[in-house]
């Protein structure tokens, strides 16, 4: 298996050599999916610590997101998660939704970051800090990457629990997203009271 790898700190650098610290970063997980919560993640790392392979949780295997989270969580001076529930994604939209969790996950941080490294291209509204979108900022941000790697974990752990009360759906196998198998389950059994209705039309 070719070793992945690592999300640069170019960004990071670049504000900490303007004096501007501690940096968060923060992205979400579940956004797409048609089932379970959307949950964001913000940490904040230690300055100049790279943890070799972090990157973009996509392109990493569960074992070594798995491996990864761990060590982000041992090694970082903080990090917090923003969970949003289906009825208020059905409430506000999904966007917001994502919107909300960062927020949520920012405030929840017990170091209070001067500014924050958020992926994607719209800035959370009321954040108690500074704040800048980067765009595929999980394979551009080192904290970002870290960021996504904890929150997809996170996420997946929500779903596997939920797999346990519904296994006929398989949400130990696509965690909510949208797969044949998921669809043709839909098909079969209908909604469970975690999917999300409007995605599911």
């Amino acid at each position: 298996m070719v070793k992945p790898t690592t999300a640069p700190t170019t960004y990071e650098d670049s504000f900490m050599a303007q004096g501007v610290s501690p940096i968060a970063g923060v992205d979400e997980a579940g956004r797409g999916a048609l089932a379970g919560a959307v949950v964001a993640c913000a940490v904040v790392l230690p300055h100049r610590l790279i943890i070799d392979g972090v990157n973009d949780s996509k392109k990493l295997s569960p074992k070594l997101r798995q491996e990864l989270a761990e060590r982000i969580k041992n090694e970082a001076l903080s990090y917090a998660f923003g969970i949003v529930d289906i009825d208020t994604i059905a409430e506000i939209n999904i966007l917001h939704a994502a919107l909300l969790a960062m927020n949520k996950a920012i405030e929840g941080l017990t170091v209070a970051p001067k500014i924050a490294l958020i992926d994607g291209n719209k800035l959370p509204p009321g954040l108690p800090c500074e704040a800048m979108c980067i765009k595929q900022g999980d394979s551009a941000s080192h904290l970002i990457a870290a960021a996504s790697i904890l929150a997809k974990v996170e996420r997946d752990k929500m779903m596997l629990e939920l797999h346990e009360q519904y296994p006929m759906y398989g949400f130990d196998k696509h965690k909510g997203y949208g797969t044949p198998a998921h669809k043709a389950a839909l098909q079969k059994y209908g909604l469970c009271p975690h999917h999300r209705e409007s995605f599911c039309k």
